[in-house]
């Protein structure tokens, strides 16, 4: 298996005529990853070309990127809609919070089944699965104490558990 892929940006418009453009962030380590190595834009992981940040202008919800290589206003309307991808390691904080989770079998360590995770919650203290047994769901925090284990062979998320986690 390669490294993982997450989509981390979408191209959401174009901003003056040198090819600078706005992205709204798809993940909470979206200024984390935006400035480094690894970048890639396309509509999808495998059809997407290598790309790197020249310079960022502006703050907050109001900077404007540019990319290498994207110089005119016509460039930069090619890659409007586009998803910016980084690839990642393995042991990644980006991981815990990837889409690709989404119908792990959440257990605990004794290998008791709990439910599956069917979405990732972005929070303000910290994200959480959120964890369907057919019968209940639950909110499990995305911490270390918490989160175990993500065993991707297996397609399972491996849990402490903890008083009150499961109330």
């Amino acid at each position: 298996m390669g490294k993982p892929i997450h989509p981390i940006a979408k191209v959401t418009a174009i901003s003056g005529f040198n090819g600078d453009v706005r992205l709204k962030p798809l993940s909470r380590y979206f200024d984390e990853y935006i400035g480094g190595v690894g970048l890639t834009i396309g509509s999808n992981p495998e059809n997407s070309k290598s790309v790197s940040i020249q310079f960022v202008t502006g703050q907050g919800k109001r900077r404007r990127f540019k990319f290498h290589g994207i110089n005119t206003q016509k460039t930069a309307e090619d890659i409007v809609g586009k998803t910016v991808y980084v690839e990642t390691s393995n042991d990644a904080n980006i991981n815990m919070i990837s889409k690709n989770l989404i119908d792990y079998k959440v257990v605990n360590e004794l290998g008791d089944f709990i439910g599956n995770l069917i979405d990732v919650m972005w929070l303000p203290n910290n994200d959480a699965y959120i964890i369907n047994n057919g019968e209940k769901e639950f909110l499990i925090p995305i911490i270390p104490e918490v989160i175990k284990c993500l065993d991707h062979k297996e397609q399972k998320i491996i849990i402490k558990m903890m008083d009150g986690l499961l109330d």
